[in-house]
């Protein structure tokens, strides 16, 4: 909406500025987080009316459970306004007719949905198990045929969404099949999703690793976006892909205002409405910009968490022996005596760095 404030220059010439990717960026940032700070109260209130409350795993978990008795009953499902947030900053300051804004809004509300009906589920049941997984698995599938469709019959995406990039490598390393490309779009999407969910298991965790990875891709999406700087850093250039950096703003700003009251003690938990709205978010981001393998570096903290899941089960099953003394990994290093704050903390920093490495890839090529 903002953006067309510009056609008024003539009158006012500062209102040029509203053209420019970067204000808007800036702007739809400020206005995400203006959302969650004032709406936290009254949101957290509501939730608390509800009885939406958490759920701490105690048979499953005992140690655990010890550690977080205290979490028992903080309203959660708080991703309804980090999603909320997003999508009216989004609306305001990005170009409302651009086609990608909408796939990847799409995209965020959607496994928002599967989220909360996860959430749901496991307030009503007083348990942590939430959908059974393959149900989970099956919904979040189902996204999938109707991004790709999307991708295909968009000019922006249609050439691109059948190349694989590799970072580091000029050129795309591979030309998928039809097939190919559904099952990469699938992996990245659902993978990415579920990551962001396993590490959302202490306060200000996962929300402030978003927040690092958000900001990285904001960066990457105005490069993928601007031809001139697309063609010298040889990336896939995506027409109309800068609107995203106003999109990967909001959801930075979003989730710095969310942790405004996610911060350890947390007062709301975003349950799996944002865990996965995010992750999802993230990860339609980066396959249309086609920075998809460029995740794994940026999203560092979010694959090795769950690369420590799939390592502790794959060995309990073959070895009856467990890697870590708890998965994922947050939980190992909270049984080894830290506090929640350190391990939190300390994943954000690496967080951070992460996401520096992820953007230093653009000019290592």
């Amino acid at each position: 909406m903002f953006y067309y404030l510009h056609t008024l220059q003539e009158a006012w010439s500062a209102l040029r500025v509203f053209r420019y990717v970067t204000v808007r960026t800036v702007g739809g940032a400020g206005t995400a987080f203006a959302i969650c700070v004032l709406a936290g109260p009254p949101v957290i209130r509501w939730l608390q009316r509800c009885r939406f409350g958490q759920v701490v795993r105690k048979e499953e978990a005992p140690p655990l459970y010890l550690l977080h008795s205290s979490k028992e009953g903080t309203p959660t499902m708080g991703g309804i306004l980090i999603i909320g947030a997003i999508v009216v900053s989004t609306l305001v300051w990005a170009v409302p007719t651009n086609p990608l804004v909408w796939l990847v809004l799409a995209t965020l509300v959607y496994m928002g949905l599967v989220g909360l009906w996860d959430d749901l589920v496991k307030i009503s049941g007083r348990h942590s198990r939430g959908l059974p997984g393959r149900v989970k698995l099956l919904l979040e599938i189902l996204w999938v045929p109707a991004a790709l469709a999307a991708l295909l019959a968009l000019p922006e995406t249609r050439d691109h969404v059948r190349s694989l990039m590799v970072p580091f490598i000029k050129v795309p390393a591979a030309r998928l099949g039809l097939a190919g490309a559904a099952l990469f779009v699938g992996v990245v999407l659902i993978g990415a999703s579920n990551a962001v969910n396993l590490t959302d298991g202490l306060d200000g965790l996962a929300i402030g690793c978003s927040s690092s990875v958000a900001m990285s891709y904001a960066v990457l999406a105005y490069v993928a976006g601007h031809a001139a700087f697309a063609e010298y850093l040889l990336v896939p250039y995506v027409r109309g892909a800068g609107e995203l950096a106003v999109f990967c703003g909001c959801m930075a700003g979003a989730c710095l205002g969310f942790l405004w009251y996610n911060c350890h003690p947390a007062r709301v938990f975003m349950g799996d409405t944002g865990s996965l709205a995010l992750g999802g978010a993230i990860a339609m981001t980066a396959v249309v910009i086609k920075q998809e393998l460029a995740l794994v570096i940026v999203g560092g903290v979010f694959v090795i968490e769950a690369v420590s899941v799939i390592v502790q089960v794959v060995s309990f099953k073959l070895r009856g022996k467990r890697v870590f003394a708890m998965a994922p990994l947050h939980h190992h290093f909270e049984m080894k005596q830290w506090s929640e704050t350190q391990v939190t903390v300390r994943f954000w920093i690496l967080s951070i760095i992460f996401a520096l490495l992820g953007v230093l890839t653009l000019k290592i090529r």
